[in-house]
């Protein structure tokens, strides 16, 4: 009764106006886990945002405020032709690098580029994303012009992804890995220092584009999970930890500092998925996908974990009441997510037995370094296929690792993941359409059906058409189970009451530059 009295407390007070902001101090918070490397372009976790982010800016970028409504970074305004081919940047005046050379429009085109077309040695995680663009001009140094060759229904929220950070054309001249090792953005925060397994640090940068920005001196982002940041929170060590707590973790921190913390919560854009590796035997076998996908009773689980960890939500490849995503009645239609689990799972023990796959050991790769919700989704699928004969062994690995095997497809079954910042099909989706076109899809697999209808949702500007070609592209994923959602996660962050200018989202990829964040007190 007190946690719940608590937390009405902390939602009131964050519901109200913040005072005018004020200048000065140190943000000091808490990062589960580091980026496995520097490159914004490559990467795909949580832990690699929250640390870099501050450094970098994007062309645009989605309000935190005000989500999802798109509002310019780098770019001071911008135009859309009337239908919708051609996207025209105007670039902010005197935009330095923390070098100090000048941002012109040839860095914003090499950075897309980059993207769109990695060279050698480059990995660049969400190109599929980007494939309806054909070209892109720089007609003078402050205008960058892109031409799509199909008119792209999420292209200004993909221009206003994250994960674009711009970086320096001469340095990619130079060096097409040079971000992969080093920081050099226009961002807010100047990169001082990153002590691996310990923390990060960045400070104002003096020259920043808008010269009322930042608030903060600095940050500084330690590297604390579990107990550890509960301990930092409950001490006042740290001020926050922006990707979120459990609910049991949330009434301890709310019971601890009573009106000194704030809690926000929201539906997260975010998705427990379970991959195969559908080039090595015996994932090479639908039956076998699809029988280990069936075992899982995704209905149960959801209201046995939801109490203790983040994951809450039963949903197909779009997140739960949306309106992208499938209705509890098509969803129970669909495979794997039948009601009746008794059935379903007597349904694998035959695909298994046809498939001739008879007390299958698999080893089940999951993240080590991030418990939170990973431990409870490795112990789901573990109990769920041991109700069909089916023994798995965890094995859990730091981010860097878990992220180099799922690229690498190093592993025969995976937990991986499922996070964008929008509720847009061309993003969503994009895990699941062939390897060789979304490096996003770790299963490895081919399925140029699925890449047919996720060009065909793309370009279609009904929106009852394209909830057709969602629905039609979600039974054929479902079915070929090369990759399967287990449950959609909730998003519960708390906050010291210090911690001003900061709003949650139903993504943890935004927010993070750290630009309107402001301290009312700043700590000692």
């Amino acid at each position: 009764m007190l946690a719940a009295l608590l937390l009405a407390a902390g939602l009131s007070a964050n519901a109200s106006a913040d005072p005018a902001p004020r200048r000065g101090g140190i943000l000091e918070f808490a990062v589960d886990a580091e980026p496995p490397n520097y490159d914004c372009h490559a990467n795909f976790s949580f832990a690699f945002i929250h640390s870099v982010i501050p450094h970098y800016s994007t062309l645009l970028k989605l309000s935190s405020a005000d989500y999802p409504k798109v509002e310019g970074d780098l770019a001071e305004s911008w135009t859309v032709s009337p239908d919708r081919m051609t996207y025209t940047f105007h670039l902010r005046p005197d935009i330095r690098f923390h070098d100090g050379s000048k941002l012109t429009s040839a860095d914003v085109a090499a950075s897309f580029q980059r993207i769109i077309h990695p060279p050698a040695g480059v990995f660049s995680a969400r190109q599929a994303e980007y494939g309806a663009i054909g070209s892109i001009e720089t007609p003078n140094p402050s205008t960058v012009v892109f031409h799509l060759q199909w008119p792209e229904a999420v292209m200004l929220a993909n221009f206003a992804s994250p994960w674009n950070c711009i970086y320096s054309a001469d340095k990619l001249k130079a060096d097409p890995s040079f971000p992969k090792t080093n920081i050099l953005g226009t961002g807010a925060f100047v990169f001082v220092e990153h002590i691996k397994g310990d923390h990060w640090i960045g400070r104002r940068w003096e020259k920043y584009f808008r010269p009322d920005r930042p608030y903060l001196d600095g940050f500084q982002a330690d590297y604390l999970n579990g107990e550890a940041a509960i301990k930092a929170m409950e001490t006042g060590h740290v001020l926050a930890q922006f990707r979120g707590f459990s609910p049991a973790e949330r009434d301890r921190l709310m019971e601890a500092l009573g009106d000194q913390a704030v809690v926000r919560e929201s539906p997260w854009n975010n998705v427990m998925p379970l991959v195969f590796n559908s080039k090595h035997p015996p994932f090479d076998d639908v039956r076998v996908r699809l029988a280990l996908s069936l075992a899982i009773d995704r209905w149960q689980a959801a209201s046995a974990l939801s109490a203790t960890t983040f994951l809450k939500y039963v949903g197909g490849l779009m997140r739960p009441g949306t309106a992208m995503s499938a209705s509890e009645a098509e969803l129970v239609a669909l495979p794997g997510f039948s009601r009746d689990i008794a059935a379903s799972r007597a349904e694998a023990r035959r695909l298994l037995a046809e498939a001739g796959q008879r007390n299958l050991t698999i080893t089940l790769t999951s993240r080590g370094d991030v418990p939170m919700p990973y431990d409870a989704g490795a112990q789901l699928v573990v109990s769920s296929w041991r109700e069909i004969g089916v023994t798995a062994k965890v094995e859990k690995l730091p981010t860097k690792a878990w992220q180099t095997a799922l690229e690498g497809g190093n592993f025969a079954a995976a937990l991986g993941f499922g996070a964008d910042t929008v509720d847009d099909p061309t993003q969503q989706l994009s895990h699941y359409i062939s390897r060789d076109l979304s490096p996003l899809n770790h299963a490895g697999s081919t399925d140029r059906f699925l890449d047919a209808l996720f060009i065909g949702q793309a370009i279609t500007s009904d929106p009852r058409e394209r909830l057709k070609i969602v629905r039609q592209f979600e039974r054929q994923a479902l079915t070929e189970a090369n990759s399967v959602p287990l449950l959609w996660w909730n998003r519960i962050v708390v906050t010291s009451r210090k911690v001003r200018g900061w709003h949650i989202t139903p993504s943890h990829f935004l927010g993070q530059d750290l630009t309107d964040v402001w301290l009312d007190k700043a700590p000692n």
